[in-house]
């Protein structure tokens, strides 16, 4: 019979952790910054690596720019590379990319398209959800997770309804994250066996190498 001491604890997972020392930071700005009036830099060891003004024209043309810089803040860097669990897959499976879409576009507006949301800042689901989609792992690796790193990372105040033109902009990004790390997801729906999601939790793709993006 396991210990329960010794097994592994569900990591807490936060938008701000930082691993300043393997280059990877959080750019959220902390109460100090906001005091002295800055911002763009981490909040733990001040690194500026970021062109927020390039950033912030939310170009998708662009897009591999922003990806590559993504890939600098812990949190996203994780989303980026941690394995997609077998549930997260699956969902995208079933829809397809013409369906899965539209799910993103209806997931971010609900969870970031008003300026209040009930469970703001825990309105998207973390991995450790066994009930957590390819969509919600695409809102954490593309900041379209909370309103707080919408702005940060956006420039979409918090205090605003998101635009017709901004959601979709977002629903760009995270539809890029899904083919990017489910690659033969099909257009069209096709079908899967269900299983439990806690049976699915830990069990999906392997985790890609640190990607490199052109500038």
């Amino acid at each position: 019979m396991s210990n329960p001491d010794n097994e592994l604890k569900p990591l807490k997972l936060s938008c701000t952790e930082t691993d300043c020392g393997n280059d990877l930071h959080c750019f959220q700005r902390s109460k100090k910054l906001a005091k002295a009036n800055q911002s763009g830099k981490c909040r733990e060891c001040g690194a500026d690596l970021i062109d927020w003004p390039r950033v912030h024209r939310r170009d998708s043309l662009d897009a591999p720019y922003l990806v590559k810089a993504f890939q600098f803040e812990w949190i996203r860097h994780r989303y980026w590379h941690i394995p997609l669990t077998e549930y997260a897959i699956n969902y995208a499976r079933r829809k397809g990319r013409r369906l899965l879409r539209e799910a993103v576009r209806r997931q971010i507006e609900s969870a970031v398209g008003k300026p209040n949301h009930p469970r703001q800042g825990r309105q998207t689901s973390w991995e450790t959800n066994p009930k957590a989609t390819a969509v919600h792992f695409a809102q954490h690796a593309t900041a379209s997770c909370c309103r707080k790193c919408v702005e940060e990372w956006h420039a979409i105040p918090v205090d605003v309804d998101l635009t017709t033109e901004q959601l979709d902009y977002l629903t760009e990004l995270a539809m890029r994250y899904v083919v990017e790390r489910i690659p033969d997801l099909g257009t069209e729906p096709v079908s899967v066996p269900r299983r439990s999601a806690s049976r699915a939790l830990n069990s999906g793709s392997p985790a890609p190498n640190r990607l490199q993006y052109a500038s």
